[in-house]
């Protein structure tokens, strides 16, 4: 027996295809130009060390305040590895030789960039008074 199928042709609409008007390109903002470096940045690097954090914070404070105030561009500060000196010491002389004890030294140590500075920012940082026990070491760069 054969079977017979009848198969609908199913009406399609030819869809014309859209046109687009052409896309004008896009306007770039103007770039400025750039300005040429008559002279290299200038960078004054200050690295403070102190074996106490408090007085530590209270001096770097007191030297961003003194940048600030003449509108020096400041970095930092940025806190560096805390430096730690272990030594271990007999507590005996003689026989107890396993008894030892441990001390240590913590030395923390910030960094503070300060860009372009001015003459007269120079002569008040090395003008300021800060506390004992802080040491500060100044290069330009």
């Amino acid at each position: 027996m054969a079977k017979s199928t009848s198969t609908k042709k199913a009406k399609v609409k030819a869809k014309a295809p859209k046109v687009r008007a052409p896309k004008a390109p896009a306007a770039k903002p103007a770039k400025a130009p750039k300005a040429k470096a008559s002279a290299p940045a200038t960078r004054l690097r200050i690295r403070v060390r102190a074996y106490e954090y408090k007085i530590l914070d209270a001096s770097v404070k007191q030297i961003m305040d003194t940048a600030l105030r003449y509108d020096a561009e400041v970095l930092g500060p940025i806190p560096l590895p805390t430096e730690i000196k272990k030594y271990t010491v007999n507590r005996s002389s003689f026989i107890y030789k396993n008894a030892r004890e441990q001390f240590e030294m913590r030395i923390h140590k910030r960094l503070i960039d300060i860009m372009n500075p001015t003459p007269k920012l120079i002569e008040s940082l090395t003008n300021l008074s800060l506390p004992s026990g802080v040491n500060i070491d100044v290069k330009l760069m």
